[in-house]
């Protein structure tokens, strides 16, 4: 068997509107219960398993690759919220998207402050 990630904890302080938050923009099925998570899976089998916490939550960053199509409607999900977006993880450049390798992305943080990213190409995968 190949090394594959499979799932990663996500710190919260309410799962219930983290996991929403995030099946919301990405466009993806509601999260399950396991045990004391609630688990969102991506198209590709890794899971993100939303943990309640009441200790301090140390923002981690989650990228997420996605096509055409699933950045416009993410994009305009986000849009629709007014949530702000950058096109760096420095959030220097509020309200903009990048074209790095010849694709497009952006950050945006969930409710807890995690850094999320939308992008269409990997990097390194371009002009």
């Amino acid at each position: 068997m190949s090394v594959q990630l499979n799932h990663t904890i996500v710190s919260c302080r309410d799962q219930q509107r983290s996991a929403a938050f995030l099946t919301g923009i990405l466009g993806l099925p509601a999260a399950t219960r396991f045990a004391r998570f609630l688990v969102v899976e991506a198209d590709n089998g890794v899971s993100l398993d939303f943990a309640e916490t009441a200790g301090t939550i140390t923002p981690q960053h989650y990228a997420f690759l996605v096509g055409d199509q699933e950045f416009d409607a993410a994009f305009g999900r986000i849009r629709d919220r007014d949530l702000p977006y950058w096109a760096d993880p420095g959030q220097s450049r509020p309200g903009v998207i990048n074209h790095r390798d010849g694709g497009r992305g952006l950050y945006f943080e969930d409710p807890d402050g995690h850094l999320m990213e939308i992008i269409t190409r990997p990097y390194g995968g371009g002009s």
